[in-house]
């Protein structure tokens, strides 16, 4: 008879937040397989728990799999878990799901901590419908193609970031999308936790003049109210008008000046030897 796959939810940062039924699974299940052995290792030692670990990440899935799969027929009882959250959400999981269903083999999930879901019930925003897109491509034409993607939405948006990328990826927005409200959320459940509520152009100040970015982000994109074409736009004041606007914003010169070459589909130099 074969053994059950576990999806166990682990604390995205306290430690108190898991559940008294995670702990039990993992007191019992045969094997745990985690993403980093080092980081789960620090969990199971706080809650006193004692089992054997596999290595199951993103660049060893597709050979962990086939032996955690073997494992199971063979009886075992297997608990996978990330570094944080829920297995699964843009974590190692999905792909050994697939295969455990292919093999007839019983999957239960054991709820608990979610960063997305903890975001946006905190962030203000409309909650009723929304959709989450992980991490957005690193390929410049793959990136465009999931943000006018999102351009068209008209929901919440939910997006994780690195600290190392984030001005980048607020600055696509805004290009792309526009002056939007947005809402980032930082290491939730954590010492600095931290939510920072603004139009997309005053986040990027604000983060622009810290010292350093460090944590886990979660960008939420207020695309309830986003209408791409409304009276006051400020695709509709003239090239002046919008200078200053950015301006006011925090933007730099080079930042105003693609925006507005953008807005009035123009060639930056055009724009450029306008402010000369």
């Amino acid at each position: 008879m074969s053994g059950k796959l576990y999806l166990v939810a682990t604390p995205i940062g306290n430690l108190e937040d898991i559940t008294f039924r995670a702990i039990n699974v993992l007191k019992q299940v045969d094997i745990i397989a985690a993403e980093d052995t080092r980081h789960t290792l620090k969990l199971l030692n706080y809650y006193e728990i004692s089992k054997p670990l596999i290595s199951y990440h993103r660049h060893n899935e597709d050979v962990k799999s086939d032996i955690l799969i073997n494992k199971l027929k063979e009886g075992n009882n297997i608990a996978i878990v990330t570094d944080a959250g829920t297995p699964g959400i843009s974590d190692p999981g999905e792909e050994l799901v697939k295969e455990a269903i292919k093999n007839n083999i019983e999957i239960i999930p054991i709820p608990g901590a979610c960063a997305l879901i903890n975001a946006l019930i905190s962030s203000g925003l409309n909650t009723k419908e929304f959709a989450f897109y992980g991490f957005l491509p690193l390929n410049k034409k793959n990136r465009k193609n999931v943000l006018d993607r999102i351009k068209k939405e008209d929901k919440t948006i939910i997006l994780y970031e690195a600290p190392h990328k984030l001005i980048k990826t607020l600055l696509d927005i805004m290009e792309e999308i526009g002056d939007i409200n947005c809402v980032l959320a930082k290491e939730l459940t954590k010492i600095h936790e931290e939510f920072i509520r603004d139009t997309i152009s005053k986040i990027i100040n604000l983060m622009k003049n810290k010292e350093s970015i460090k944590g886990e982000y979660i960008i939420l994109l207020d695309m309830n109210n986003n209408k791409i074409i409304e009276e006051n736009d400020i695709t509709r004041k003239n090239i002046e008008e919008q200078y200053e606007f950015y301006k006011e914003q925090g933007m730099s010169k080079k930042e105003i000046i693609k925006q507005i070459s953008k807005n009035k589909n123009v060639p930056k130099n055009e724009i450029y030897k306008l402010f000369i």
